[in-house]
């Protein structure tokens, strides 16, 4: 401060001048802050670094304060224009970097992307918090919302007020200031230690590794999984060797194929004992945390349960509507599945075996036994469904459904080598937006499939931004002498994703805030899981399906055996799914969080519900990522409540055709293109007529 004053004025102006010029050049030099010079303004991965995202964090976060000061301090009557829409359009570079920084740390990150994301995580919550709590832009925003009927809004700015006076509310903003401030303290924790919970769940995941040295070991493997081992232990210094991860294309087929039983056990327990071990990583204590938390959020807000608070603003509404969602399927999910493992252990014991199945049994078993009674496995179909053939299949169900067409470029900067770049159109060539497939497993990408937007599409003020897409996979990788080829599981995984996409790229919204996937959490696996009936429907499998040797079609007698197959296993799949929904609506309905110990919470909840030994809960707590890293806190039931919805809407272009073009484009305007601009039933009813009912999903799924 002293130096300060005996400066004069000349080297006062010289040294501001100095500052903005510095500034103007880390301005300059950050990528977040200027127009993207490439192709349809995509982010230039190519020439962003891990140094440019907290700078571009800071100041996005700052700009949009500097914003909301604008929209607070408005002289004028508060309107629909200077208050909700100024606040929609607020924001616009914390968007465009956080859409990227999130994206980056889940496809592609790195210990200096993770040690970012926990500086950045308590600044965006006291950021977002410092928004919500605004008392003087709530009450402008509530006077806009007092008098919203003789606004003469359209559905989509009523939708969009609606939601922004819900978020201010649930945000904490009516609270007096000591619950204020608790409820800073508890999102800024839970911002922490979700991210933490991820950042553990992916080192578990690349720690550990099955090294086979014997060859006897991998007797009943196909050539392609073993080929595929080899490679990965030679890429780890171990030639000569074979390794298998937790990734699920190297896991899946070990546990689906190898005879050897001990190790068939020892990678099935490494895959569930994830987040559970007793090193660093252990995620137990995060669990509980998170737990205990999310229920004192609740209870300040003044909900008695964190469900309560979660489903207020989904289809279901509330807790007792999901559980008997759940109730209704898992009864006869649970015979099902006590009829296959009685079927699994006859099996057993016809090869002249005294042991009793087992968790790590049940995949090899069910194969097995699909093979003899369907003559029918997945080394079967593997060749039929080359990567690149089955993604243009999904692309040419999109092509007959809504006219729209797939262009790769090759001008596009990409954030890794194995990520390709689609221009998406419309039938005439308009431009609809980008597309990005990143499908193959590595290290720096968390595990499973998910779809996410670098850019949403609006046209807010009149300005058209199209979509930046991407779908994110864990395939089947190519070897030496294959493509990727993919299981019948991993084509379904492929198209469902591909929904989601569609989602994103066919939005038609004005405000970003609703575009897309920004639906109810239990409405947004509508759009993915109806494109999973197209993969395997007969006339599209002729289409795309074809040997990646010889180019010959895949054969009627498999597609019967598709069919024919197809509740096959249903019982596991099914009890597997829900039991993790149990779990999840558990953790989010407790009322009391002292002394919560995982285990013995988990082993109860299983017990409640009569999971059977032979099955083991998908996502057990300690490393359950939707939950507890996720989007799906009280919601992982989302799944069971879209195949509902999913199961009927289907049966829509069933009851006409495959592509019948009056039922697809209903289908785009009323569920694709509308967004979050209405309710999720008010859009489904228009669609299908009527509200869907459980007993199609029972029957599709062949339950007595």
């Amino acid at each position: 401060m002293k130096m300060i004053w005996l400066l004069t004025s000349s080297s006062l102006l010289t040294l501001t001048f100095s500052l903005l010029l510095c500034s103007c050049m880390s301005q300059e030099s950050n990528p977040f802050f200027s127009e993207s010079e490439t192709p349809f303004g995509v982010p230039p991965f190519d020439v962003i670094k891990e140094r440019h995202y907290l700078p571009a964090f800071k100041e996005g976060m700052a700009q949009q304060q500097r914003e909301i000061e604008v929209i607070v301090k408005n002289t004028g009557a508060p309107t629909f224009e200077n208050i909700v829409e100024a606040l929609a359009a607020s924001g616009a570079l914390l968007t465009k970097v956080r859409s990227v920084f999130y994206h980056m740390n889940s496809a592609h990150t790195n210990e200096q992307m993770q040690k970012i994301a926990e500086q950045v995580a308590p600044l965006l919550s006291r950021h977002e918090d410092d928004i919500r709590l605004n008392v003087e832009l709530f009450r402008r925003i509530e006077a806009i919302h007092a008098r919203r009927d003789s606004l003469g809004l359209t559905p989509e700015q009523g939708m969009l007020l609606e939601k922004y006076y819900k978020d201010f509310v649930r945000g904490g903003v009516q609270l007096d200031e000591d619950k204020k401030a608790r409820l800073r303290e508890i999102n800024k924790e839970l911002s922490l230690l979700t991210l933490k919970f991820g950042k553990n769940i992916l080192k578990e995941d690349n720690a550990f590794e099955l090294v086979i040295q014997n060859e006897e070991d991998l007797t009943g493997l196909p050539e392609a999984v073993v080929e595929a081992a080899a490679e990965a232990a030679a890429e780890r210094g171990k030639k000569g060797k074979w390794v298998f991860t937790l990734h699920y294309p190297s896991m899946t087929p070990f546990l689906r194929y190898a005879e050897n039983r001990e190790l068939r056990e020892k990678l099935f327990r490494a895959y569930v004992s994830r987040g559970s071990n007793p090193n660093k990583l252990n995620t137990k204590g995060l669990v509980a945390e998170i737990a205990a938390l999310r229920l004192e959020k609740a209870n300040l807000l003044g909900y008695k349960t964190y469900a309560e608070f979660a489903l207020e603003e989904n289809m279901a509404k509330d807790a007792a509507g999901v559980y008997k969602l759940l109730d209704e399927i898992w009864e006869p999910a649970l015979r099902t599945a006590r009829r296959e493992a009685a079927e699994l252990q006859a099996l057993i014991q016809e090869e002249g075996q005294d042991f009793e199945l087992q968790p790590w049994d049940w995949p090899f078993y069910a194969e097995k036994l699909r093979k003899a009674r369907y003559d029918l496995d997945d080394r079967m179909l593997r060749p039929y469904f080359a990567l690149e053939s089955v993604r243009d299949g999904a692309f040419a169900v999109a092509n007959k459904l809504y006219g729209i067409t797939f262009e790769e470029r090759t001008d596009v900067p990409v954030y890794q080598e194995d990520v390709r770049v689609f221009e998406v159109k419309e039938a005439d060539g308009t431009h609809i937006g980008i597309f990005y497939t990143d499908y193959f497993p590595r290290a720096s990408k968390r595990g499973g499939a998910w779809m996410g937007s670098c850019r949403k599409q609006s046209r807010q003020g009149g300005v058209e931004v199209t979509p930046v897409v991407h779908n994110v996979c864990n395939f089947s990788m190519p070897t030496a002498d294959s493509p990727a080829l993919l299981s019948l599981e991993e084509v379904r995984t492929l198209f469902h994703e591909f929904g989601h996409a569609l989602h994103g790229l066919l939005s038609n919204t004005t405000y970003r805030r609703l575009s897309g996937s920004e639906v109810a959490t239990d409405f947004v696996e509508l759009p993915s899981q109806i494109m999973e009936n197209w993969a395997v429907e007969p006339e599209v499998l002729r289409a795309y399906a074809k040997h990646y040797e010889t180019g010959e079609v895949i054969p009627q007698e498999l597609i019967d055996s598709i069919h024919n197959a197809r509740y096959f296993n249903q019982g596991f799949a099914s009890v597997e799914y829900l039991a993790a929904c149990y779990l999840d609506m558990d953790w989010h309905t407790i009322t009391a969080a002292e002394k919560l110990a995982v285990d013995e919470f988990e082993e109860s909840c299983m017990r409640r519900i009569g999971l059977i030994p032979q099955i083991v809960v998908r996502y057990r707590s300690p490393y359950f990522r939707h939950v507890f890293s996720g989007g799906y806190s009280a919601g992982y039931y989302s799944y069971v409540w879209a195949e509902v919805l999913d199961t009927d809407a289907f049966q829509a272009f069933k009851e006409t055709s495959l592509f019948d073009q009056t039922t697809a484009r209903s289908f785009r305007d009323n569920i694709l293109s509308t967004g979050g601009t209405e309710e999720p039933m008010t859009l489904y009813r228009r669609f299908r007529g009527t509200e869907p009912k459980v007993d199609a999903l029972l029957k599709e799924k062949g339950f007595d």
